[in-house]
């Protein structure tokens, strides 16, 4: 079975930014999946659950809310690993394009003074979320990204190298 595209990804070497994982097209047009990453895999410890969960909400409904991005916003979620958040969108832009997006989005949530969607009726666990770390975690990134404005590292992704043999057995530097 092959290894899917973000699997390649190097996690020993990957820091938090805004990443282009995947381009796909979809009969007339294109669609990128786009990795949002606030943690270090492996490194750091990963996200509260109950303030990822608030993340997600606040950015989800602050993306859809976007005048100049909602038509193009299919999917905003977190990732298993809890170290951060992808982002699907009609087209496919560069990460550096989503930067500004993603600096008003994050801020949106430090100014938060509720979390939309927290309730019995709208949400399948309403009571697992947490808006204080969910802003002292918006906050971390926001200061992150500012400080890392001309550091092409939180653009690119840092690949493995696969070295396959003749058999079809893949190998990786990592």
């Amino acid at each position: 079975m092959e290894l899917i595209q973000s699997f390649s990804v190097d996690h020993t070497r990957i820091v938090p930014g805004i990443f282009t994982s995947r381009v796909d097209v979809l009969g007339d047009y294109k669609v990128t999946t786009y990795d949002i990453r606030l943690k270090k895999p492996n490194r750091e410890p990963v996200i509260d659950v109950a303030a990822m969960h608030s993340l997600e909400h606040l950015i989800a409904t602050f993306l859809r809310n976007d005048p100049d991005w909602k038509e193009e916003v299919i999917y905003w979620g977190p990732m298993g690993c809890l170290t951060g958040f992808y982002l699907i969108l009609k087209g496919n832009r560069s990460s550096r394009e989503l930067y500004e997006l993603l600096l008003k989005a994050f801020r949106f949530v430090e100014d938060a003074e509720e979390v939309p969607g927290a309730t019995p009726e709208n949400c399948g666990h309403y009571r697992m979320h947490n808006l204080a770390m969910a802003k002292w975690y918006a906050n971390e990134f926001v200061t992150y990204l500012e400080q890392n404005t001309d550091n092409g590292q939180i653009f690119e992704y840092p690949k493995t190298e696969r070295l396959i043999t003749e058999d079809g057995q893949h190998f990786y530097d990592s």
